[in-house]
């Protein structure tokens, strides 16, 4: 009996990986109808705006991680990972900057791979990510004339084995600490309040999410100061969701805190970047006691594990 020949595609917007491709990476996530929801035009005048406003600061944001996204690099070592537990080809499918998903549709058509297997290093739903990058590969396929079926992981937000994996990162980070000193922000990437009311999951997934790592807490008598949801990355004025981490951190009602990544599996630029430098230098200047950064999962054990399961219930 002939098998089905399966490849797997790990999706995520990916990270410039030299400065150079910062511009590249802003025009393409300006451009997606999904990021932007309006008319073409006014979406190309309005990304034009954003990036010309932006540009200079996120290049300098990059040369202080060393010129690059250290998201593609963390992505082929969990790919290397995978490699070991899975017998199928696996590759990266990044939305805006290399390697695109066509690099590995057009391997996968040459191999004659019948069945593509998708699992979204986002745990939450929302049109602006897991879709995106759905609509993204099914687009590339009808434009090579390549029609494999296509089986996506659900999202695993709620998922026991991703809520022990999150809690794993965030007791590595408070490694020889007293949690009960401290309040855990569980950081998640926000969305304009427009997408939201239009019908996205996003805020009811990462609520969950939230709830889902609270009671996982409480049930092994692990507590913290407080915990609380807060969303970053917010751009431009118009309304977000909140509270902000931004908001947050400026009016201390504790001066310990440790903050989880909540939205991101694999760090990048708004984990190593926005959270460990940027918002690390409002809590210097208020003067809090700690201010600690958890790190996402990237390649750790519990999360190849999750994968290798989550592929083979396909």
């Amino acid at each position: 009996m002939n098998e089905t020949k399966q490849a797997l595609l790990l999706l995520n917007m990916g990270g410039p990986n030299s400065v150079e491709e910062v511009e590249l990476f802003l025009r393409n996530m300006f451009a997606d109808k999904n990021i932007l929801p309006m008319n073409p035009y006014l979406r190309a005048f309005v990304g034009s705006i954003i990036i010309s406003k932006r540009l200079d600061e996120v290049k300098k944001n990059y040369a202080l991680l060393g010129g690059k996204s250290p998201l593609p690099g963390l992505t082929e070592a969990l790919i290397a990972k995978l490699s070991k537990r899975l017998e199928m080809p696996i590759y990266p499918a990044m939305r805006y900057t290399p390697p695109f998903a066509d690099r590995a549709l057009e391997q996968c058509q040459a191999q004659g791979i019948e069945e593509l297997l998708l699992f979204p290093l986002y745990p939450q739903y929302s049109t602006t990510t897991t879709f995106s990058s759905l609509e993204d590969i099914e687009r590339r396929c009808e434009q090579m004339g390549y029609h494999p079926k296509i089986k996506m992981v659900d999202p695993y937000y709620d998922d026991y084995d991703y809520i022990a994996a999150c809690v794993e990162k965030i007791m590595e980070a408070m490694e020889g600490k007293e949690t009960g000193e401290y309040d855990l922000l569980l950081s998640a990437h926000g969305l304009p309040m427009s997408i939201i009311k239009a019908g996205d999951p996003y805020q009811n997934h990462v609520e969950a999410n939230a709830s889902a790592i609270k009671i996982y807490l409480k049930e092994r008598g692990i507590v913290f100061h407080d915990i609380k949801l807060v969303y970053q990355s917010k751009v431009g004025s118009s309304a977000w969701l909140e509270p902000n981490l931004v908001d947050v951190l400026r009016n201390p009602t504790h001066r310990k805190v440790v903050i989880y990544p909540l939205a991101f599996t694999i760090d990048n630029s708004e984990t190593v970047f926005e959270l460990d430098i940027e918002h690390r230098e409002i809590a210097q200047k208020i003067k809090y006691d700690d201010y600690i950064v958890a790190k996402c999962m990237n390649e750790s054990e519990r999360f190849v594990e999750l994968i290798v399961k989550k592929v083979k219930s396909l």
